[in-house]
């Protein structure tokens, strides 16, 4: 279902309702340090669990899980469903293809560095590592998901780009134009905590020539399970895609702050995030508040579409609409 949405508004019973946002958001925010910088975000929430656990299912919690092999591009295809358990406490990745991704840091492997864009392939190590190293502050810092900000983490970026005004002006005033989560994963503390010291991850990187030097595409999807505050026994998970183009620029053509990347292109699709809140927060939904909703839903954990070329967009820069989930 599509829907127009205006700043501040929101839905009588959102927090009942059966609406999951699907919210997608695309602006250019102009030039930076020689670069052109964009943020598109997708919203993918959902309040029902199409699948429900069958009688008789095998548990996922037994049965033997064999990582998978790492991720060196796009996939052609959503991963096979496994089975229709739920997430618990001791096995919060139950019933996901999570289970046999990679521990945290471990699924963000850059590739060998090779000399690209008038740049060494020392020059472009540097620039993967800045960019892995950007990653992790950004997505698995613990004190970054209860709550702070990634301070150490945006150092990796140009302190001439669009990021820091970016992140400033989200941070004080939350809104669908500006929104720190866009940037980093932080869970409200005041609704969630983050489940164990484990976020599943998948993704690459690859490296090719750009206008200014070396451009890096990144595309991962972290698979955060959470518990509700309060002393609540409820468990779910929330699914974050991010896809970025980094620039490490050549310094012979450019005007770049040295050891920085420039933040090209950026986009997050965020699953199971409370439809109509902007907050500065992710937002998880717990089972409790769902309503079931026919239909077979969005997968958080299809990751063979691209988010740019999804996206959509409405004359003053935004597009939304709610969406089932088709699994959490």
């Amino acid at each position: 279902m599509g829907r127009g949405q205006g700043d501040g508004w929101e839905p009588e019973g959102w927090r009942t309702g059966p609406e999951w946002d699907k919210r997608r958001s695309r602006r250019w925010l102009g030039p930076a340090a020689g670069v052109v910088a964009a943020v598109a975000t997708v919203l993918v929430m959902r309040p029902s669990l199409i699948t429900d656990r069958f009688p008789g299912a095998e548990s996922s919690a037994a049965a033997e899980v064999t990582p998978l092999p790492a991720e060196t591009e796009r996939p052609t295809e959503a991963p096979p469903r496994v089975d229709p358990d739920r997430p618990t406490r001791e096995d919060p990745f139950a019933g996901s293809p999570a289970k046999q991704w990679a521990d945290g840091a471990e699924g963000i492997e850059p590739p060998e560095a090779e000399a690209v864009g008038g740049l060494s392939a020392e020059q472009v190590a540097e620039g993967l590592e800045l960019a892995r190293e950007f990653l992790i502050g950004t997505n698995l810092d613990p004190e970054v998901l209860a709550g702070a900000v990634p301070e150490d983490a945006l150092t990796a970026l140009d302190p001439m780009s669009v990021m820091g005004d970016f992140v400033a002006d989200g941070l004080a005033e939350p809104s669908i134009e500006q929104n720190p989560v866009d940037v980093f994963t932080r869970i409200n503390p005041e609704r969630a905590e983050l489940l164990g010291e484990v976020v599943k991850v998948r993704g690459h990187m690859s490296v090719e020539a750009g206008e200014y030097g070396a451009d890096i595409h990144a595309d991962y999807t972290f698979v955060y399970p959470v518990v509700a505050v309060g002393g609540s026994d409820e468990v779910t998970r929330s699914v974050v895609r991010r896809t970025w183009v980094f620039t490490v620029p050549d310094p012979a053509r450019t005007d770049a702050t040295p050891h920085t990347l420039w933040p090209g292109l950026w986009m997050a699709e965020r699953s199971n995030d409370s439809c109509w809140v902007t907050d500065g927060y992710l937002n998880p939904e717990f089972p409790s508040e769902w309503k079931p909703i026919p239909g077979s839903g969005v997968d958080p954990y299809d990751r063979s579409g691209s988010l740019e070329e999804e996206g959509g967009q409405e004359e003053d820069g935004r597009a939304a609409s709610c969406s089932p989930l088709s699994r959490i």
